[in-house]
């Protein structure tokens, strides 16, 4: 498949794995906060969809930095190494050795999930011309490297109501006008097909990435 379709691809199911370590993390939170509680199962949940989590968080930011054909065959080589440097010593802890297993996991299921991807390689594009790089405020900088760093997107229920932008990364925020800013000035863009309901994509375009390279 061509590189803008495997893009898509690739951010979708992201998109989906994403959003099911951010529901198991809630699922955690709420039970902590209930006395009595059991929430063995829900930690369990967590490790698991935390190790499901992390090669695709890597994959979107080689993709960034190497396009997509590049960035998949990089995330898929250091998958497979760190997969052979996995030795079969326990730790004490039971807590780490499930982490462990579920990272391992987790990266044999990114492998198996993209191990009949084909790229085409991308034509060669002519030499680039020198352009002018926007200035930005710090403000604007660190917007810049939320929408890199995670995995945002642009969610609402009622036209009416607006509109928010939601990160992968608990703790983390982008102001609603401020990603509004970006994504007016070119810095940022927007998936329009995705369902406003379910979360529309937002990534940095070339303009974007030059302003934080700069």
């Amino acid at each position: 498949m061509d590189a803008s379709t495997a893009h898509k691809h690739l951010i979708t199911r992201a998109d989906r794995v994403f959003e099911g370590a951010a529901a198991a993390r809630a699922n955690l939170a709420d039970a902590l906060a209930i006395q009595g509680a059991q929430f063995d199962h829900l930690m369990d949940a967590v490790l698991v969809a935390e190790g499901k989590a992390k090669p695709w968080m890597h994959l979107m930011k080689r993709i960034d930095r190497h396009g997509v054909r590049e960035g998949l065959a990089k995330q898929r080589e250091e998958c497979m190494e760190a997969l052979l440097m996995y030795g079969f010593s326990m730790s004490t802890s039971l807590v780490t050795n499930a982490a462990r297993f579920a990272e391992q996991d987790g990266l044999r299921r990114f492998l198996d999930a993209t191990d009949t991807m084909e790229i085409e390689e991308e034509s060669a594009e002519p030499a680039p011309t020198v352009v002018a790089i926007p200035e930005a405020t710090q403000e604007q900088r660190n917007a810049l490297r939320t929408i890199r760093d995670t995995f945002v997107k642009r969610q609402g229920f009622k036209a009416s109501e607006g509109w928010k932008y939601a990160t992968s990364v608990d703790g983390v925020r982008l102001d609603t006008e401020l990603g509004d800013f970006l994504i007016g000035q070119g810095w940022a863009e927007v998936d329009t097909e995705a369902m406003l309901t379910e979360g529309q994509p937002v990534t940095l375009t070339a303009t974007g990435r030059h302003i934080l390279a700069a």
